[in-house]
C-alpha cells in the first residue's frame, strides 16, 4: 500500500504540470460529459468546429505538420483536434472522432519533434492519475485558411 502512494505521489506532479502546461486543459470542459444534440441535430463539438471554421477555406489535406514548441493544439470533444493559430490551422478528425475526449491528455512520441504526422504514435492519458485511456490513430491534417480580407479572431 505505501508503495502505491508513493508511485502515485511521484507521478503526481507530472501529470499536473502537463495540464498546467496544456492550453486546453482549462478550455471549454463541458458541462456534460455526454455530447449533446441541438435542435438541428449537430452535436456541440460540430458547432464549436464550424465557429472555429467560419471564413476559412479546407485545403489539401496533408500527411504532417510543422509543430512548435508551444503550438496551440484544441481538443473538441468527439470531434477533432484543431493544431495551430493564426492564418492557417489544421484539422484532425482521427479515425475514430468519437472517442475523442476533451478530458484526456495526448501523449506523442514520435522521432522529429518539429512535424507531428498521421502515423505518430499518440495515445491518451487521465492527466490527474496518469493512466493509459486509449491510443489514438490520426488521419490526413486538413489545412483551413483564412479568407482574405477578414478579421483575426479566435483559432
Amino acid at each position: 500500500m505505501t508503495r502505491f502512494r508513493l508511485a502515485f505521489a511521484a507521478t503526481l506532479p507530472f501529470a499536473l504540470a502537463g495540464v498546467a502546461l496544456s492550453p486546453l486543459a482549462a478550455q471549454d470542459a463541458p458541462d456534460d460529459p455526454v455530447e449533446k444534440t441541438v435542435s438541428s441535430g449537430e452535436t456541440k463539438g460540430e458547432m464549436r468546429l464550424s465557429k472555429l471554421l467560419e471564413n476559412r477555406v479546407a485545403g489539401e489535406p496533408v500527411t504532417c505538420i510543422r509543430t512548435r514548441p508551444n503550438e496551440r493544439m484544441q481538443t473538441i470533444d468527439r470531434t477533432a483536434y484543431v493544431y495551430g493559430s493564426g492564418n492557417t490551422i489544421y484539422v484532425q478528425r482521427t479515425q475514430t472522432p468519437d472517442r475523442i475526449d476533451d478530458t484526456d491528455a495526448l501523449v506523442i512520441n514520435r522521432f522529429n519533434a518539429s512535424q507531428l504526422c498521421r502515423l505518430d504514435i499518440v495515445t491518451t492519458i487521465d492527466p490527474f492519475t496518469g493512466i493509459f485511456t486509449g491510443a489514438v490513430f490520426f488521419e490526413d491534417f486538413v489545412p483551413y485558411t483564412r479568407v482574405k480580407g477578414d478579421q483575426p479572431s479566435e483559432g
